[in-house]
C-alpha cells in the first residue's frame, strides 16, 4: 500500500510539471510564431511612424491596447503552457537584444531600425510642414510642450519627436527654471553687493571725521 501510495504520488507529481511546462506545440512553432509576430509588429510600427508611438492622444492608447491583444493569440497559439511562455519570453528578449545591438553598430543601420528624429519647434516658431509630414496637430504639439515645462511656444528653442515617441524640448534661457547652484549664486552675489553698498554709504556718511568727530 504504501509503495503504491509513493508511486500515484510521484506519477502525479510528474503530471503535473508535464502539464505546467510541458510545450502543447513544438518549440520551433512557438519561435517561428514569436520571431513572426515580432518582425511583423517592428514593420507595422515603423510604417505607421512615430506619432503612432507617442500616443498623444486616447486613440492611440486604445489602438496600442488593442494590438496587444489581437498579436497574443498568434504568439501563444493552442499552447498555454507555462513553458510556452516562458519560451516565447526568452525568444522576444533575445532576439531585441541582437537587433539593439545590431542597430547600434553604425548611424545609418540605426536611421533603417529606428528613423530620424523630427523638429516640430524651432526658435519659438511651429515647423507646420514637420508636423503636418508626422500626423501630428498643432494643438498635440503644444499639450505636449506645457507638459514639458514650457508655458508658451515661444520658450521653446527647439522641441524634437525622436525615433521611439518622446518628444525632447529644449527651452529657452529666460524660460529655463532656475538650479539650485544658480540662486545660490544669485543670493551671494546679492549680498556681496550690498555689503559693498553699506560700506560705501558708511564712508560716505563719516566724511573727512571720524565717528568721535576726530579728523582722519
Amino acid at each position: 500500500m504504501l509503495t503504491l501510495a509513493i508511486r500515484s504520488s510521484v506519477e502525479a507529481g510528474a503530471s503535473l510539471w508535464q502539464h505546467l511546462f510541458g510545450f502543447e506545440i513544438p518549440a520551433t512553432e512557438k519561435i517561428a510564431r514569436t520571431l513572426a509576430v515580432y518582425l511583423g509588429l517592428a514593420v507595422i510600427m515603423r510604417l505607421a511612424g512615430k506619432r503612432q508611438l507617442a500616443q498623444l492622444n486616447s486613440f492611440d492608447l486604445i489602438v496600442m491596447l488593442l494590438v496587444s491583444n489581437v498579436v497574443q493569440n498568434a504568439i501563444i497559439g493552442p499552447d498555454n503552457s507555462v513553458g510556452g511562455g516562458l519560451l516565447g519570453a526568452v525568444v522576444l528578449v533575445g532576439f531585441n537584444s541582437v537587433l539593439e545591438r545590431v542597430a547600434s553598430l553604425s548611424t545609418r543601420t540605426t536611421m533603417i531600425f529606428e528613423g530620424t528624429s523630427t523638429t516640430l519647434v524651432s526658435d519659438g516658431q511651429i515647423q507646420e510642414g514637420q508636423v503636418r509630414r508626422t500626423g501630428l496637430r498643432d494643438t498635440e504639439v503644444i499639450s505636449a510642450l506645457r507638459h514639458q515645462g514650457a508655458n508658451a511656444v515661444g520658450d521653446v528653442r527647439r522641441a524634437t519627436l525622436e525615433p521611439g515617441g518622446s518628444i525632447s524640448v529644449e527651452l529657452t534661457r529666460d524660460a529655463e527654471n532656475a538650479t539650485y547652484g544658480e540662486l545660490r549664486q544669485a543670493v551671494l552675489d546679492l549680498q556681496r553687493h550690498l555689503d559693498e553698498r553699506l560700506s560705501a554709504f558708511e564712508r560716505s556718511d563719516r566724511g573727512p571725521l571720524g565717528g568721535d568727530g576726530v579728523p582722519r
